[in-house]
């Protein structure tokens, strides 16, 4: 049952539900009306009976029993036909002793020979009952009073007086009825109402399901969501728009990621290529290529395939996203990464004075990408600066500066130089793809941490890193 119920379409669900919770409110309303109804209408009766004991005078009782009738006898010039029914029932006895004012005979039950035994006077019972000819009367009995010597005596027997229900009885069937239809008409209106309902609040749900299938079928990512209000609907339709907002983002992104790297490898392949056919020329036509040129062009070579893998390298170090597991980070000596950044430095710019000023700081990373980051920012140092001149480098808690002497960076070039790709006019003839940088900003800021260039006094480039740690590493925990 509760899976075919969750095979339904949710407009049906909530259509279902609000008629279920409507029929159940308005049953639990119409029970109780007429429960109330009745227990009014009953009360009447019983206020009736009240204002009707004692109808038969001592000497009728006292006559009553002594001739027993067991049938009304009727009194001519009495007046219209009885309505309540009027009886003595004697203990022991399940034949009562019915009197001239009575409209008929009620059966005896035990609660009415139990009064006539007991003999309380200040006892009153009521009770739902029938006549000899099986119709509802409900039935008041009380102890039967006999006038004696010194006053009122109690005898063992007791006076029932009945009053017929068919009229009241038909009043509540009527009023069943009544009661019957307008639930059903409510649980018929709640559902329609719930249905219309349903529609009406999913209609964004059904915009939102449209522009998704949309996407879903031609990839448009320029789809948006008219937002309206502050629901959850809203919140959904916000949330959908920042999502394909966030994929049309990425996909341009990557495109441009596909293009830049498409220009950049065209460069060394090309020049590649030319070297690759000069040689297989000079091999087909016999014609030999002049040791020195021949020695050139294989150097020619080698630098393009050290600057193409190190191009590839660095794509595939830009392609993983930020969620993919980059390693586990480990608390790592900064200044030993730096010791080490500095040593390869020193190979590659022989030509140049390198200062350093190292202070103890540990910092948590990857220790492999944290390496290339540093590595990086000295090359660049290496790259523009001038021969003879001197690089400074310094960490003081926790930042890390490196200073060069070269040309610097105009300051309309200094918000473009962590863009992928991106290269200064005056550095398109040195080595390099553009891409150090980016990869430098994006090692620090997982870390963490803080990367920015700027303009030296005197002259060159300042870089500042700066990373979150401590002067000494955390205590191992055995």
């Amino acid at each position: 049952m509760i899976n075919k119920f969750r095979a339904l379409p949710l407009r049906s669900r909530l259509a279902l539900l609000v008629a279920v919770a409507v029929a159940v409110a308005v049953a639990a309303v119409s029970v109780t009306c007429w429960f109330v109804v009745r227990g009014k209408l009953y009360d009447e009766i019983d206020a009736k009976l009240k204002s009707q004991n004692a109808p038969l005078q001592p000497d009728d009782i006292a006559l009553a029993l002594r001739t027993c009738s067991q049938t009304p006898a009727g009194r001519a010039g009495y007046g219209p036909k009885p309505v309540y029914y009027v009886q003595l029932v004697r203990a022991g006895s399940d034949k009562p002793c019915v009197s001239a004012y009575s409209a008929g005979t009620v059966k005896v039950d035990s609660g009415d020979e139990q009064v006539a035994r007991d003999a309380d006077p200040t006892v009153l019972t009521f009770r739902d009952g029938t006549d000899t000819n099986g119709r509802a009367v409900r039935v008041l009995t009380v102890p039967a009073v006999v006038q004696g010597p010194e006053g009122g005596v109690v005898t063992d027997a007791a006076v029932t007086i009945a009053y017929p229900l068919e009229e009241t009885e038909a009043t509540l069937n009527d009023l069943a009825l009544l009661l019957l239809i307008v639930s059903g008409v409510g649980v018929v209106g709640a559902g329609a109402a719930g249905l219309w309902v349903a529609r009406a609040g999913l209609k964004p749900v059904d915009r939102l399901t449209g522009a998704v299938e949309h996407v879903a079928r031609t990839e448009d990512l320029t789809v948006r969501i008219p937002v309206e209000g502050e629901d959850e609907i809203a919140r959904l339709s916000r949330s959908f728009n920042s999502m394909t907002a966030a994929l049309a983002s990425s996909r341009d992104r990557q495109a441009q990621l596909i293009a830049d790297a498409g220009h950049e490898l065209r460069t060394p392949l090309t020049s590649l290529r030319t070297n690759i056919e000069l040689l297989a020329r000079s091999d087909e036509t016999g014609r030999a290529i002049p040791p020195m040129d021949r020695a050139a062009l294989m150097a020619s070579v080698k630098a393009q395939m050290t600057e193409l893998a190190a191009l590839i390298g660095d794509l595939q170090e830009l392609s993983r996203p930020d969620a993919v597991d980059r390693g586990p980070l480990k608390v790592v000596a900064l200044h030993e990464i730096a010791e080490a950044a500095l040593a390869r430095a020193r190979l590659r710019g022989p030509e140049l004075a390198f200062v350093s000023e190292l202070t103890p700081w540990y910092v948590r990373a990857e220790p492999a990408a944290l390496e290339r980051a540093v590595v990086n920012v000295l090359d660049n140092a290496v790259k523009f600066s001038p021969p003879g001149s001197t690089v400074e480098v310094a960490l003081q808690a926790g930042e890390l500066t490196v200073r060069d002497h070269g040309p610097g960076i105009p300051a309309d070039e200094l918000p473009h130089v962590f863009e992928r790709f991106w290269r200064s006019p005056s550095a398109r003839a040195l080595p390099g793809s553009g891409l150090g940088l980016s990869i430098v900003a994006r090692t620090v800021h997982q870390a963490g941490g803080e990367i920015s260039l700027g303009p030296a006094a005197g002259g060159g480039t300042y870089a500042l890193i700066s990373l979150p740690g401590a002067a000494t590493p955390p205590p191992v925990v055995a």
